[in-house]
Order: C-alpha cells, then sequence, then structure tokens
C-alpha cells in the first residue's frame, strides 16, 4: 500500500464493487457526490480505450465542514476520490484518497480527532471490502 491511498483487490464486476463502495462508506458518513466513468469519457473524448474505471467523488461533510472552517482552499479538495478500477475480468481494484494527505496540502488546516476518525474508519471500509 503507498501512503497516498489505501488499496484493496477484490472480486466482482466495477459495478458490483461501485454499489458495495457506497454501501459500506455510507455508515461512517461518506456520501458520494459525483459519479464519473473515466473509461467512457476517454472513449468519448478522445476514442481510446481503456479498462473500465469508475471515479467516485466522496465527501465526509462533517470533516469537510470542520476543514472548511479553517480554510476556504479545502473546496479545492473536495470531494475525495475512490477509484474502482477493473484489473481483470472478475477481478477489481479499490482504492480511496487518504484525507490526511489531501489536508496535508493545506498547512493552516488541522484536522484533528475528527480527522483521524475519518482516517482510520475509511481505511477499515476498504480494506473490509
Amino acid at each position: 500500500m503507498n501512503d497516498l491511498a489505501f488499496k484493496k483487490e477484490v472480486l466482482g464486476t466495477v459495478e458490483q464493487i461501485c454499489e458495495k463502495v457506497i454501501a459500506a462508506i455510507q455508515p461512517i458518513g461518506f456520501g458520494v457526490l459525483t459519479r464519473i466513468d473515466f473509461d467512457q469519457k476517454i472513449k468519448e473524448k478522445l476514442n481510446e480505450t481503456i479498462g473500465r474505471t469508475v471515479v467516485l467523488g466522496a465527501c465526509n461533510p462533517k470533516l469537510a465542514l470542520e476543514a472548511f472552517k479553517q480554510s476556504t482552499d479545502v473546496a479545492l479538495l473536495i470531494p475525495c476520490n475512490i477509484v474502482v478500477r477493473e484489473l481483470t475480468h472478475g477481478k477489481v481494484i479499490v482504492e480511496a484518497v487518504r484525507p490526511k494527505k489531501m489536508l496535508d496540502l493545506l498547512k493552516d488546516v488541522s484536522g484533528g480527532a475528527l480527522l483521524e476518525t475519518v482516517e482510520r474508519d475509511l481505511e477499515r471500509v476498504i480494506l473490509s471490502l
């Protein structure tokens, strides 16, 4: 696992795993603000073909508001991306950016105890898929 994201390889289709991710992050306070079917956009805009890739723009509103109150620059970093990408038929990788790494870009923002909890919960959820 690299330092930027939590990663987990799982069995299933991209659609199945997207549904599981969305359901799994809700109990820990995250919701999905956006969904980008990245492979389809690349095909549409550039007529290039890449593997099935979906970017879910996730957000924890409590953490986002706490950080925003410290610096409105945090809006530049919202949402946190969770990528669901097909590796091979029936095998998918889920990658979720670490909230701490996002906020590290803003030196005047301290996530405090909420950030620690959110990061720990998100890691647990992604690794449990």
